[in-house]
């Protein structure tokens, strides 16, 4: 198979794995309520959280995690069973990374109303670069934990995580190409807390443990 072929099949194949609202299909299943009507209107795992509880939170954090993780692994898979380069085989694992989590936030199931992308976005990192994943992951924790900001780690962990893959790829410990992901992965969530990072501002952003509001 061509690596153009490859990119046409696989790019759309990734955004609609990534497109697959679980935050909605586990909320109803599990918590019996649309998370759409409640707090950020999100499908992320921390509306569910907030909406449904913590068991269809962690399930759906799993989920929306391996929804990166299984598109860049497709990527790789299918590259090395058609011979590509090094360089077109991590191009198409960007490729496949950035579809998932452009899926995630925009998914055209839901009229591309999604969720913001920190938990896809955080498994395209890990299966490009662990270290990197692992970075936004203890930084993303640990201001959860000091604060009790969901949003708070997320908008400074996902740009410290999008910047180890910048800086390790440089220093050539895997293609730079990867660095590409994590400059856009970083612009694309952090963009997605644009109103989150308003109320933090402005002192009125719920912090974790705090019931949702129905919109």
């Amino acid at each position: 198979m061509t690596a153009l072929l490859l990119f046409l099949l696989l790019i759309p194949g990734a955004y609609l794995v990534g497109a697959v609202p679980w935050g909605l299909l586990i909320g109803k299943w599990i918590g019996g309520v649309d998370v759409r009507s409640t707090g950020s209107g999100n499908t992320g795992s921390s509306n569910v959280l907030r909406s449904a509880g913590v068991k269809p939170a962690i399930l759906v954090l799993i989920l929306d995690v391996a929804k990166g993780t299984v598109s860049v692994l497709a990527a790789r898979a299918l590259a090395d069973a058609s011979d590509l380069t090094a360089l077109q085989t991590s191009y198409l694992e960007v490729s496949a990374a950035t579809a998932a989590l452009v899926g995630h936030n925009w998914p055209i199931y839901l009229k591309f109303k999604g969720g913001k992308g920190v938990a896809t976005g955080l498994g395209g990192a890990l299966a490009l670069f662990p270290i990197g994943g692992v970075v936004a992951l203890i930084v993303a924790v640990s201001l959860m934990k000091i604060t009790r900001y969901i949003s708070l780690g997320s908008i400074i962990g996902v740009p410290l995580g999008g910047l180890s893959l910048v800086l390790f790829g440089f220093l050539g410990e895997f293609s730079a190409v990867y660095g590409i992901y994590g400059g856009a992965a970083s612009i694309i969530i952090v963009g997605r807390h644009r109103a989150n990072i308003v109320r933090l501002l402005a002192g009125t952003e719920a912090r974790l443990g705090q019931p949702a509001a129905k919109t």
